[in-house]
């Protein structure tokens, strides 16, 4: 069973910076797409970031692309989210999440999933609070 615990939430101003990590209980062989989500009150989560943890192949949403960038430490087990120029839009929980790939979806790229339903593990989460 897969476990993912996020960290480096906190509070920043408009314009700052962030490093979320994700540190996963287990190296693993098999193929996941990973993804950053954030949910604000009221709102859906949603995905802000993918990547195929046994490649290098990103997606970003609209709202995050050239701010945003998602990375990853096979041999640290851990998946990264630096955000840069934050802005008070931002501020929601983040959660990192993994989908593993059946052998049909290898090849396809993990912007194909960017439901939260589409996600088998979840992190608890973590708070990003952006102020003016």
């Amino acid at each position: 069973q897969l476990q993912l615990a996020e960290s480096g939430g906190g509070s920043v101003q408009v314009g700052g910076s962030l490093k979320l990590s994700c540190a996963a209980s287990q190296s693993s062989t098999k193929r996941y797409c990973l993804a950053w989500f954030r949910q604000s009150p009221g709102k859906e989560r949603e995905a802000v970031a993918t990547i195929y943890n046994l490649g290098t192949s990103t997606y970003y949403s609209d709202s995050v692309k050239g701010r945003f960038t998602i990375s990853q430490d096979n041999a640290k087990n851990t998946l990264f989210l630096q955000m840069n120029d934050l802005k008070a839009d931002d501020a929601a929980s983040y959660y990192c999440a993994a989908r593993r790939l059946g052998d049909s979806e290898l090849g396809a790229s993990c912007a194909r999933w960017p439901r939260a339903r589409q996600y088998n593990y979840w992190g608890q989460g973590t708070q990003v609070a952006v102020s003016t």
